[in-house]
């Protein structure tokens, strides 16, 4: 392993480092980022002026990335409790619900949107490996991941097809080397995301509730340990570089961007995991942004101590780093444990069995002082608690005002768009939008069926689904988010993603139990961009709320926009939803795909006379404003508990929601996984192109064995939620109104050949 830890270097690092731990002024600050008010408030924090080595510290953990500072005060508001929740939102590194019979499921999803917007392919590994070490330095194992991409046109846009394959073969080079599954996922475009992509990645593991690791500090005197790889000059003010918009000029931050070994990860997570089978440690947490700042705080300000940390102790890549560089490296796979005194032993022979650095750096100290020394000299002094979010970093309310467009969007009518005249035609063109088609060549590229537990492969389903060996349940999750929807009304779009994401959990079988999220928008300074994040929030609260899923935690992504000559351009507010479901009778699960020729299918929700924000409107008759699609909270809620009964009841062979593309797409996807067909008649009181393409909410399709058909019939009048019969599965023809619609697998070539011809292109 070639690491440099010997004090020989101490000379050369005392030599660079006396600059950098002389005072400095508010002009250095600025250019770190820092406000001249965040400048003042460090003065007082300290008593003194701070040092360029203190200023970086602060710079980084009262950046966006780390201190939440425009965004905390609306996080407060979210439902953070519930009975399944063993930890609040904040409190860990990841989400924490009760699975029953005595273990535990860890979630959380982050972004890595700046980093995979400069350099894709490591933005996107690295992305990856991060949030699964937030999911095993609690001591769970990672079962599964899912992602959720937004791209630029790849049918127009070179760079865009750049970031894509790049992404995903990051997402894949390095998920398929570290052995975790993609369950699922989901991938839009737009142009808003030309020059700034978002790759948002989710990790789901579970853990013993025993055997949970907290990120914490104390006990004076136990001794503080790196672990994992060397530290290196990748990734130094990552935090910060994440914490403003993409300029012409952002390749110039390439070095923040991190590189990521997957196979260095694997050992890192068996031997954290074995670790956490004894009782030998106090905490342990994962070096993401900020790397040894943010964790040695963190973990200091959680356990009301501090630390002493000797940074010539610190294996590095290359000889010669001052303090300031080890300190804001994010090199990956590395974390810090303290251990318990007198249990060195035990831990060392656990990372020596790994083959991996488990080196001493420091020691838990009284009070709440952090003091970083190199060459014998003290480089940088700084309370734990004043850089921490909910301690003393500082937290903001920005100006807000409703854009313009919102009232625009208001004023959109149905009645003056004209209805097409062929109607196939319409519908073949959807199935060969990008947001729509099969996203196989996406999929194709991930392990599945790693650790032999995804149930969704071969039978797909609305959410993934991974079989809980250990206890015989399922787990069920899914990752939802339409911006366009949010685009058109932040309050409602987001409630929908919220009800999207349950929805294709009870669709699959299962009850939600948490929720996390990845918000990712623009720059939280311009007023248009607060408001949209602030209504964003509340139609997030509202909506976990009523479906009892508390918010686990997450991440917010802020500086989503490129800035060029010719103005700004913020993505779509994209506040994307991860969630997780129990089914308890893994028997018991529901698939999306159509089983027999003849079995009845019947839509259950109430459609509308609507096409408002649907992709129909937008590619067909390219109009953009609209407002969101109809929703009513109440009546998903519904929907949720009446498909779990079907399911419950055995009454149902096939459910799949009515989302993009609407109700014509749902029924293609139902039958391409068995060649099957379907056979169906619209409502005569819906606009026929509303009634196939409309993307209204709360709906969902579900298929009947004629057999079953009266049971089903007596229990949804008894429910009185909405129900009618669409008509039946055919051998393969696709019929619409007694008119042909073609058949299956003519649907199937223009599905499935959108993105692999689009990818074609250089």
């Amino acid at each position: 392993m070639s690491t440099t830890t010997s004090s020989k270097k101490s000379k050369k690092s005392t030599s660079t480092a006396v600059p950098d731990s002389a005072p400095a002024g508010v002009e250095i600050a600025t250019k770190l980022g820092l406000l001249p008010e965040e400048f003042s408030q460090i003065e007082k924090v300290l008593g003194r002026a701070p040092n360029f080595n203190e200023l970086s510290i602060f710079s980084a953990m009262w950046s966006e990335h780390c201190s939440y500072k425009n965004s905390i005060k609306l996080l407060k508001t979210l439902p953070r409790t519930g009975p399944k929740l063993l930890a609040e939102a904040g409190e860990e590194n990841a989400g924490l619900v009760d699975i029953g019979d005595g273990w535990a499921c860890a979630f959380k999803i982050e972004s890595h949107n700046h980093p995979s917007a400069i350099e894709p392919y490591q933005g996107a590994a690295t992305g990856v490996g991060g949030i699964n070490r937030d999911i095993f330095t609690m001591g769970a194992r990672p079962i599964a991941q899912l992602n959720s991409l937004r791209f630029g046109d790849i049918t127009k846009e070179k760079s865009s097809r750049w970031h894509m394959r790049g992404v995903v073969k990051g997402i894949g080079d390095y998920g398929n080397a570290f052995g975790v599954p993609v369950l699922g996922g989901e991938v839009y475009f737009d142009p808003c995301y030309t020059a700034n992509p978002l790759v948002n990645a989710m990790s789901v593991g579970i853990v013993r509730t025993d055997s949970v690791i907290s990120a914490t500090s104390h006990g004076v005197g136990n001794p503080v340990y790196i672990v994992g790889s060397a530290t290196g000059k990748d990734g130094i003010h990552g935090a910060s570089f994440a914490s403003k918009d993409i300029t012409e000029t952002s390749m110039d931050d390439l070095p923040a961007v991190q590189v990521g070994d997957p196979f260095m990860e694997k050992l890192l997570m068996e031997a954290s995991l074995e670790l956490a089978q004894t009782d030998a440690i106090i905490g342990m947490q994962d070096m993401g942004a900020a790397g040894i700042t943010c964790s040695t705080s963190e973990m200091s300000a959680k356990g009301g101590a501090g630390m002493d940390i000797d940074l010539d102790k610190v294996p590095t890549r290359q000889e010669g780093m001052r303090a300031w560089e080890i300190l804001l490296s994010e090199s990956q796979e590395r974390m810090l444990v303290v251990v318990k005194k007198g249990r060195e032993k035990e831990v060392k022979k656990i990372f020596d069995k790994w083959d991996l650095n488990c080196v001493e750096i420091g020691t838990v100290t009284k009070g709440d002082t952090l003091r970083y020394f190199q060459g014998g000299d003290m480089v940088a002094e700084v309370p734990a608690k004043s850089l921490v979010l909910g301690g003393g970093a500082p937290v903001y309310t920005r100006d807000v005002k409703e854009p313009a467009y919102i009232k625009a969007n208001k004023k959109f009518n149905i009645k003056k768009v004209p209805e097409p005249d062929d109607l196939r035609a319409v519908a073949y063109k959807l199935l060969e939008s990008p947001n729509i088609a099969s996203k196989r060549w996406v999929s194709e590229q991930y392990d599945t069926m790693v650790r032999t537990n995804n149930m969704s492969t071969n039978a797909p389903s609305d959410a993934g689904l991974v079989l809980v060996k250990e206890t015989g349940k399922g787990l069920v999750m899914t990752v939802d988010c339409n911006s366009r929807y949010v685009l058109a009304d932040p309050y409602v779009g987001t409630m929908i993603a919220v009800c999207e994401a349950a929805r294709n959990i009870a669709c699959t079988g299962g009850e939600p139990c948490g929720v996390t999220n990845c918000l990712n928008f623009g720059n939280p300074y311009d007023p248009e961009v607060y408001w949209q994040f602030s209504e964003a929030i509340r139609g997030l609260g509202d909506a976990c709320r009523a479906l009892e899923t508390p918010v686990t935690g997450g991440n917010v992504s802020f500086y989503n926009q490129s800035v060029s000559e010719k103005g700004t351009t913020p993505v779509f507010p994209t506040p994307t939803i991860g969630m997780v479901g129990v089914l308890p009778d893994i028997t018991k699960r529901m698939t999306l795909d159509f089983k027999y020729k003849g079995d009845l299918i019947f839509l259950i929700g109430m459609s509308k006379e609507d096409i408002s924000s649907s992709e129909y409107l937008v590619r067909h008759h390219k109009i953009e404003g609209s407002p969101a699609p109809h929703f009513d909270l109440e009546e998903e809620r519904k929907l949720h508990i009446m498909l779990l009964i079907l399911i419950r009841k055995g009454l149902i062979n096939a459910a799949h929601d009515i989302s993009e593309g609407g109700l014509f797409t749902t029924l293609v996807e139902m039958g391409l996984p068995r060649g099957l067909g379907f056979d169906v008649i619209t409502d005569s009181e819906i606009r026929p192109d509303a009634y196939l393409f409309g993307e209204s909410q709360g709906r969902a399709v579900v298929t009947v064995n004629e057999d079953e058909e009266i049971d089903f019939l007596d229990l949804m009048q008894a429910t009185k939620v909405p129900c009618v019969l669409l008509g039946h599965v055919t051998q393969g023809k696709l019929m619409v109104d007694d008119a042909p619609f073609g058949n299956i697998e003519e649907a199937r070539r223009i599905y499935e050949e959108a993105i692999p011809t689009a990818m074609s292109e250089q």
